[in-house]
């Protein structure tokens, strides 16, 4: 059912000094940052030959990370993302399992413009799992 990796998400306490350690230090690729107030995130996409990092950031003082980041203050992998042919699809399957749709349920539109869904990280070993509609 999952297809390729999209990115790795990691939450990080300062966006413009991660962005620069990618750039300058590991010599990525490094978009501008976007803000995302549908999912409370500013987020910097880093390219790669055969995935993505995302560094995301809280934006506002609801931000669904600032959690994260208040346990992990120098930040860390917050989520994996998957992609999926239908997502509508994947999501039924997926609850018909047993597994937890974090929200509502239904499917937002992610910072690539496609829908996207998280799946709750203790039916998945700990992990946030994303999946977006490839």
């Amino acid at each position: 059912m999952i297809g390729r990796l999209n990115h790795v998400a990691i939450a990080v306490p300062d966006l413009a000094a991660a962005s620069a350690q990618y750039r300058t230090t590991l010599g990525a690729v490094v978009r501008p940052p976007q803000d995302e107030p549908d999912h409370g995130v500013t987020v910097v996409f880093i390219d790669l030959p055969n995935t993505k990092i995302e560094l995301l950031c809280p934006l506002g003082a609801d931000s669904p990370i600032r959690g994260f980041l208040d346990k992990n203050p120098a930040g860390g992998i917050h989520h994996l993302c998957y992609e999926v042919d239908d997502i509508l699809t994947a999501r039924d399957r997926l609850k018909a399992e047993g597994a937890r749709v974090l929200g509502s349920g239904e499917p937002k539109i992610g910072a690539h413009g496609k829908p996207v869904l998280f799946l709750h990280p203790k039916d998945f070993n700990g992990c946030l799992i994303e999946l977006e509609q490839a």
